[in-house]
C-alpha cells in the first residue's frame, strides 16, 4: 500500500508550501519495528519497484532540484561525493570508499528508457507490521530516471542474502547493480558529514549504507 491522496492545498498565509491529505497507513517505520523478515522484505520491495516501473513515464518529471537529482547519471554526484569523502578522513575507510565510488562511476551509464522512481527508499519510509513490509510512504522524491536509484534499498535496508533475492527477482544486470551500489554509497557519504551533529537517525542510516557497500564489493 501507498498513500492515497484525498485532497491538496496550496500555499497560504502561515504555510508557504503546497500540502496534501492522504489516507493513513498502519505500521511502524522499519527503524522502530524491531525484527523484520528481510527475505520477505526483498520480495515485497521487488514487487513494489517492478509495479512502479510499469507506469508510463512519458510525462514524469526528470531528475532535478525537486528530488535532489535522484535518478540522474551517477557521475553528476562525483563532486559532492569527493568532498564528502575528504571530510570523513578518520571516520570511514576513505581509501575503500574512493575505490568503491570509482568502480560505480566507471559502470556504463543507463541507456534505456527512464522509469518511475520513489527516490527515497530508506528505512524511515518503509512501514512494517508483524515483521513484514506493510506500506511505503514519502513520495517527495518521485520522478523518472535511472532504475539503479531505487535499488539502493538493497544496501540501505537489506543484508547480503536478501540483496541477492531482490536482484534475482528484478533480473538486475551488472552495470545497473554497480550503479545502485554507487547510489547507496553516495547517499551515505553525503548524508553522514551533513547530519553528523544534528540527526543521529540519518547518521545511523548513512553509516549502515556505507558499511554494507564496503563489505559487499562482489
Amino acid at each position: 500500500p501507498v498513500p492515497v491522496p484525498l485532497g491538496q492545498g496550496v500555499a497560504g498565509k502561515g504555510y508557504p508550501y503546497r500540502w496534501s491529505v492522504c489516507r493513513w497507513l498502519e505500521g511502524e517505520d522499519a527503524l522502530r519495528a524491531g525484527t523484520v523478515d528481510l527475505q520477505q522484505a526483498a520480495v515485497d520491495l521487488a514487487g513494489f519497484i517492478a509495479a512502479l516501473r510499469t507506469i508510463d513515464p512519458s510525462e514524469g518529471p526528470p531528475p532535478g532540484a525537486h528530488n535532489f537529482g535522484r535518478g540522474a547519471p551517477l557521475a553528476e554526484r562525483d563532486g559532492r561525493v569527493g568532498a564528502a569523502i575528504s571530510s570523513l578522513d578518520g571516520i570511514v575507510d576513505t581509501d575503500a570508499a574512493r575505490a568503491a565510488w570509482a568502480k560505480a562511476t566507471e559502470a556504463p551509464a543507463w541507456a534505456g528508457p527512464n522509469v518511475w522512481l520513489h527516490g527515497d527508499l530508506l528505512p524511515g519510509n518503509l512501514l512494517v507490521r508483524h515483521g513484514r513490509l506493510s506500506g511505503i510512504i514519502d513520495f517527495g522524491g518521485l520522478g523518472v530516471g535511472d532504475p539503479a536509484c531505487d535499488l539502493m534499498v538493497a544496501w540501505t535496508v537489506l543484508d547480503s542474502r536478501s540483496r541477492a533475492v531482490l536482484r534475482e527477482i528484478l533480473a538486475v544486470d551488472e552495470a545497473t547493480w554497480e550503479r545502485a551500489r554507487g547510489w547507496a554509497l553516495s547517499m551515505g557519504l553525503i548524508v553522514l558529514p551533513y547530519y553528523r551533529d544534528s540527526n543521529p537517525v540519518l547518521v545511523g542510516i548513512a553509516r549502515r549504507a556505507i558499511d554494507e557497500v564496503l563489505a559487499d564489493r562482489g
